[in-house]
């Protein structure tokens, strides 16, 4: 045994079955809403009464958004996602590290295949808008940090799928609020952005979490296997350094005899 605490786990044995239901309906959300605007250049009913009482916002608010949207672009998801991973060192969560990576990672290249694969534009036809990139991006990285609370909190079944449910979707609603805002997507992309998100970054946490189990128990295999190894070479030493030595007492006591 190494002493060593074993490491938590990024996807806690108990949000298990509540997020892989979430995941399933939210990749089913993503699928309905980009065969609905699928080739399609214009808001829909529900987009446009949302996008009126939101887009075209002055002042103070602006900058909010625009401050906001930043986080979500190349140079701001870099070093958001910088400052997180620097936490998930500090506490020595290597799961978590990875998630906070590979989360965001695979969510916002899922969101850029299906804007190619769903072809929906917004201001022009060289402007894919479905799903959301930035909206995916800021959900992904927030359900990996809650993630991440509830497992060192140990939060419970119920507890913790709301946190996370609520952190992730919180995210997503406060970068989806900039990017209507500020004219650059649809409320629906938003809607979409957040669904992959949610279709996404479960698995991939369950993904990590067993492929490092599986590492963690093959090295412990290997350990017990070099254990086993070394203790064979030893006591063959041993049996035959005790018969050496019984021979040579043999010999002695056949010496003394007459």
């Amino acid at each position: 045994m190494s002493g060593r605490p074993a490491p938590h786990p990024v996807l806690p044995p108990a949000l298990r079955v509540p997020l892989a239901l979430t995941a399933v309906l939210a990749a089913l959300v993503v699928l309905v809403l980009g065969v609905r605007y699928f080739g399609d250049g214009g808001p829909g009913t529900v987009d446009a009464r949302i996008s009126d009482a939101a887009y075209g916002v002055d002042g103070p608010w602006r900058h909010v958004a625009l401050a906001v949207d930043f986080l979500g672009e190349p140079a701001g998801s870099v070093l958001l996602v910088a400052a997180v991973l620097a936490g998930c060192l500090l506490l020595r969560a290597p799961r978590a590290a990875v998630l906070v990576v590979a989360g965001p990672t695979l969510t916002v290249g899922t969101a850029t295949v299906l804007k190619s694969l769903v072809g929906r534009t917004i201001h022009g036809d060289g402007n894919l808008s479905y799903p959301s990139g930035h909206t995916a991006f800021a959900t992904a990285l927030a359900l990996a940090v809650a993630l991440l609370v509830t497992g060192r909190t140990g939060l419970g079944r119920t507890a913790g799928t709301l946190f996370v449910l609520g952190a992730g979707p919180a995210a997503g609603a406060a970068m989806g609020w900039a990017q209507v805002a500020l004219g650059a997507h649809y409320p629906t992309d938003v809607l979409g952005g957040c669904c992959t998100a949610l279709a996404v970054v479960p698995p991939t946490a369950w993904l990590i979490d067993r492929t490092a189990g599986r590492a963690a128990r093959r090295d412990t295999g290997e350990g017990s296997t070099g254990g086993s190894t070394g203790r064979g070479p030893g006591g063959a030493a041993d049996r035959n350094t005790g018969g050496a030595a019984g021979d040579g007492a043999d010999r002695t006591a056949d010496a003394g005899r007459p």
